[in-house]
């Protein structure tokens, strides 16, 4: 039942202005539609997709993937309760603490329909706080409304992929990966049978305001088979991808409960920026033409890993990854060179000068120890505590 808050900010609210483009359907990609997806779960009557808005997120998503007839993912339901764990019980007397939604494509092919590779996002967020909203449009409506419209395009596509396909949007990915958690100890299938997991996190926007262009791809150093195939699916349109190593960032998404139990894995970030966990991570801050590139770029990828002869095979890698160095070059450069956007004091700048210019000697020489990589790790962590 909806709260009077809820009910109060649903219906005085403006007539929902994309209700077209959300309720087209086709095997496109588009912009439009993305963009109604963010601006539907980022509106008010989601309350920052945190107790009643998480629930009514979840029927969404549910909605949108019975809408295009995807199998329910748990049995004959599109949702996979969420536990109360606690020997203590709630005060409230219920015993889930959220809702798992998701739904799949079977396989094409009878000898590889058992397997099967998960693409997910997850869509709850903060809430409100002190009487603010926190929309979340690029944490994380812009990585479901990805997931939505790749469901889109597999489901309305005239070519259905050889292994079967898991289209999962986690709750409580905020309070402890709770939701991703959970699903990974408790599989709808065998585990064993999970070849790929992929998961995204602000896709929307750009690292640190100015890495408009970029988007990273993280989980490629845990096997042989994805960094190839990160490198050999190219983007389009201009979009650049850049590996990074998982370890730079710790574990900051849905992508920690497969990792540890060596499932070969990818995340996809655009990366965290000045609205981070803000109350003005608004719709309208949204790059939508380069979330629709991103979109297509991980439908690529996701077309293959259902289809490939070979599957990717846990196996990390020890060799450090040079796309580190030449991305960090760049983004140390354009730090110094946008003081309006990364104010800097003056041991700020010392740093990012020093890193700038030894980053440049590295790729110079196209080359990066592992003492050097060991260096960039440390230096790539104090920037993100630091400068934003």
């Amino acid at each position: 039942m909806m709260t009077p808050l809820l009910l109060t900010l649903a219906l005085g609210a403006d007539p929902f202005p994309y209700e077209k483009a959300e309720a087209e359907l086709s095997a496109e990609i588009r912009p439009e539609e993305l963009k109604a997806h963010v601006y539907r779960l980022a509106s008010p009557a989601f309350l920052g997709r945190k107790g009643e808005g998480a629930e009514r997120a979840a029927e969404h998503v549910a909605a949108a993937f019975a809408k295009l007839k995807l199998q329910p993912a748990f049995g004959d339901s599109y949702f996979q309760a969420i536990p109360w764990l606690l020997t203590t019980p709630p005060k409230d007397g219920k015993m889930t603490v959220g809702r798992n939604v998701g739904a799949f494509l079977p396989g094409s092919d009878p000898a590889l329909a058992n397997e099967w590779i998960v693409l997910s996002a997850h869509f709850d967020h903060i809430g409100l706080k002190k009487s603010a909203m926190y929309p979340g449009a690029d944490d994380n409506a812009s990585g479901v409304a990805m997931l939505l419209e790749v469901a889109e395009a597999f489901a309305l596509g005239a070519e259905k992929p050889k292994r079967s396909i898991y289209f999962l949007s986690f709750d409580l990915e905020e309070t402890g990966l709770q939701g991703s958690t959970h699903f990974a100890a408790h599989p709808p299938r065998d585990l064993k049978q999970l070849k790929a997991f992929m998961t995204s996190d602000l896709l929307g926007r750009s690292f640190g305001d100015i890495m408009e262009e970029y988007v990273y791809v993280l989980g490629s150093e845990c096997s042989p088979k994805l960094r190839q195939l990160v490198t050999d699916v190219k983007p389009t349109d201009g979009l650049l991808t850049t590996r990074m190593g998982a370890d730079i960032v710790g574990t900051r998404s849905d992508y920690g409960p497969f990792r540890d139990r060596k499932v070969p894995y990818l995340f996809f970030t655009t990366g965290t920026h000045r609205d981070y966990h803000k109350p003005t991570d608004l719709p309208e801050r949204i790059d939508y033409e380069k979330l629709a590139k991103i979109s297509r770029w991980i439908m690529a990828l996701t077309n293959r890993l259902a289809s490939d002869a070979d599957m990717p095979v846990w196996k990390p890698t020890t060799e450090p990854d040079f796309a580190e160095a030449e991305s960090s070059l760049v983004f140390f450069t354009r730090v110094l060179e946008r003081p309006v956007v990364v104010p800097l004091n003056d041991a700020k700048k010392k740093r990012v000068t020093e890193a700038r210019d030894k980053l440049a000697g590295i790729v110079a020489r196209k080359t990066m120890t592992s003492e050097e990589r060991a260096w960039l790790v440390g230096t790539a962590q104090w920037a993100l505590l630091t400068l934003f």
